[in-house]
């Protein structure tokens, strides 16, 4: 009898837990996980027959202190509309409205005389006091709808990374940027969800394909709003000073991938996309376009001779100015010849022929192999849409003409982002890094996805990145502008590139358009910032140590003074 007695105690119990944990579940999912379907829902005793409120997931900014500001949120306000059926004395109701709410009088006559029509909206995106100011004229035939629209509250800020919406056919979504990229997981839907515990053992992960688990959340970026703020107005005046067609740059963490600022100028505003009439605006160029990026080049090119054993910084060869390769004239940038020269005034002083004296040691498979460790054969991988392909068939080619060439940076055309992974490499100690943007994603059921992205393979040994990290201090300190910019108490590490722009439509090279770059690390020895710049057909000047050293140097300083960096030196 006690032994029933003690079963009977412990099923009702059992059933007593469960039942709660199924009340905590439904207040959970209630609560928390379908709190913004059911706010909008009631939001719609306010809507138009038939629609929805417009709902998406956030993009977040992070500050440097871990706090988030919206990149691209939700506002609320109200739609107006007019049902011309019942609408009387329609320019009593114009004035009434344009005295709270600037509209086109003819324009609204236009439609307030659609006698047959029994819906017209005449303003959309009004803010909720003027909406609830014109609900309160009480006319019939007026009616004013609860409206929510995407809106980018920082206008300009980080636009390429972020992207907008708009339309593809009849589907509203995210075009370009991260808007794009990550859709599926900022679109909302009024699909119910499944069970919250099934969310949990599932990991958040679609087990088949027809798996309607709904991936729904906020994405939080690396992107700092305050360095990128600082960094667009670096490009925007650097385009203005040299009438350039366009700048662009990176600042990224060569260690972690974490980018902390991109973008090109000229830019747009997301919450203005109908007043661009270049769509190309809208292209993030860092990631999509592919250019020959001239100098920069040549630190991959000497780390894959150290990196062999073939030559040290010491070493020497004899600089005669110029060279014939394949029946075509080779020449460093001046034609003028240096003679016995080391590896360390090849980089200083940017020497064609003594990058093409390394191919030379090296050979074209071990040149090639290098150039592919460093990831020029394949994409970055990166979180952003439409990423574009190295153009380096170049590299295969059976003649030396072509890895000659290669090795100052020329004949190939990379992308910027794959430019910056590559040279990150010689920043970090020699690995090879995965570029993001995304930080973590914050899903709707309360879970939080981190990217994982690791540490990349090795490409060059620690020794050899350290030794051509000290090469490019050599420069910066000694060489680049006289020494001008050298900071006493930082070590940091550059080089400027100059490269030919390719006839859009073949047969050469223009002889008066240009592309400059830029690039640089520190703390030089542990880095934690790598920026890049390009200026692409800049006028005034013809190489990229006259138009980019400013604002390299500008923006070292900057971040030295936000993120409070310590001397290491």
């Amino acid at each position: 009898m006690k032994s029933t007695y003690t079963t009977r105690i412990r099923l009702l119990s059992l059933f007593i837990f469960l039942f709660a944990l199924l009340i905590i579940g439904k207040l959970y999912m209630l609560q928390i996980v379908n709190n913004e379907m059911y706010t909008n829902k009631a939001d719609r005793q306010y809507s138009t027959t038939g629609t929805g409120v417009f709902s998406r997931g956030t993009i977040f900014f992070q500050n440097k202190d871990g706090s988030l500001v919206s990149a691209a949120t939700l506002k609320s306000g109200f739609i107006i509309t007019i049902n011309p059926q019942i609408l009387k004395d329609p320019e009593t109701v114009y004035e009434k409205i344009n005295a709270l709410l600037p509209l086109d009088r003819d324009v609204f006559l236009a439609k307030a005389s659609k006698k047959n029509d029994p819906y017209e909206e005449i303003a959309k995106h009004v803010d909720e006091a003027v909406g609830k100011q014109i609900s309160a004229l009480s006319i019939p035939g007026l009616k004013v709808y609860k409206d929510k629209w995407r809106f980018y509250p920082g206008g300009n800020v980080a636009a390429h990374t972020i992207g907008f919406l708009g339309f593809k056919g009849n589907e509203y979504a995210g075009r370009y940027g991260l808007e794009s990229q990550y859709e599926s997981v900022l679109a909302r839907t009024d699909t119910a969800y499944v069970n919250f515990f099934a969310q949990i053992f599932s990991n958040i992960k679609q087990t088949t394909a027809g798996d309607s688990i709904k991936q729904e959340g906020d994405v939080v970026t690396t992107i700092e709003p305050t360095v990128q703020s600082f960094f667009q107005e670096v490009l925007a005046s650097t385009t203005a000073k040299w009438n350039a067609d366009y700048v662009g740059g990176i600042i990224i963490n060569p260690t972690t991938g974490e980018i902390y600022a991109m973008d090109t100028y000229p830019t747009f505003d997301p919450n203005n996309t109908q007043v661009e009439k270049n769509i190309q605006v809208f292209s993030n160029r860092l990631v999509e376009d592919t250019y020959e990026m001239g100098s920069i080049i040549k630190p991959l090119t000497i780390a894959a001779g150290i990196d062999k054993g073939l030559i040290t910084a010491h070493s020497t060869y004899d600089d005669t100015g110029s060279m014939m390769v394949n029946g075509k004239k080779i020449s460093n940038f001046d034609g003028k010849a240096r003679g016995v020269v080391d590896m360390q005034q090849v980089l200083s002083q940017s020497l064609n022929l003594g990058v093409a004296h390394v191919v030379r040691l090296l050979g074209n498979t071990q040149f090639t192999d290098y150039m592919y460790r460093f990831g020029l054969n394949e994409k970055t991988g990166i979180d952003l849409p439409n990423e574009g392909r190295n153009q380096v068939k170049n590299l295969e080619a059976p003649r030396d003409l072509e890895h000659v060439t290669a090795s100052f940076g020329q004949g190939i055309a990379l992308t910027p982002m794959s430019t910056v992974r590559a040279l990150s490499a010689i920043a970090n100690g020699g690995l090879l890094i995965h570029p993001h943007v995304v930080k973590k994603i914050n899903y709707k059921i309360g879970l939080v996805d981190e990217p994982a992205i690791g540490v990349g393979d090795r490409v060059i040994k620690k020794e050899t990145a350290d030794e051509v990290s000290r090469m490019m201090v050599y420069s910066v300190d000694h060489v680049l502008s006289n020494g001008a910019i050298k900071l006493e108490n930082y070590s940091v590490a550059a080089k400027t590139g100059t490269a030919q722009i390719a006839k859009s439509g073949g047969g050469g090279y223009y002889d008066d358009r240009f592309l400059h770059s830029f690039v640089g690390f520190f703390p030089a020895y542990n880095p934690k910032f790598l920026i890049f710049f390009f200026a692409y057909n800049p006028k005034g000047a013809k190489y990229g140590s006259e138009t980019l050293t400013m604002p390299f140097s500008d923006t070292v300083r900057f971040l030295i003074n936000y993120y409070e960096v310590p001397p290491d030196r």
